[in-house]
């Protein structure tokens, strides 16, 4: 998803096979607004982030934590093949498992 101005949630949502409240929940977004913005409302930057980490990336955003975040940029800019060796190791393990 290279521009975030085309996110169809509705398409989403369906793919998943999710109604909106379980959909919308995730990203703390109430059924009533999920629901205006997949009738075309404009959907708020944070939201499309958020919908694209949880529902795109499967990112479980309950169990990001500021440190390990933290940690992650330090290790891109200080450490970057270290960095690239955990990514790589990490997919093999997600692949493998």
């Amino acid at each position: 998803m290279k521009s975030m101005d085309k996110i169809d949630a509705r398409e989403i949502r369906r793919k998943l096979g999710m109604n909106q409240q379980q959909f919308w929940s995730k990203l703390g977004v109430t059924q009533s607004g999920g629901s205006r913005y997949e009738s075309g409302r404009n959907m708020p930057r944070p939201v499309q982030h958020l919908l694209r980490l949880v529902h795109v990336e499967q990112i479980d955003i309950a169990k990001i934590k500021r440190d390990d975040y933290e940690v992650v940029e330090y290790l891109k800019a200080k450490k970057s093949d270290l960095f690239k060796e955990f990514k790589k190791e990490a997919k093999a393990l997600k692949k493998a498992g």
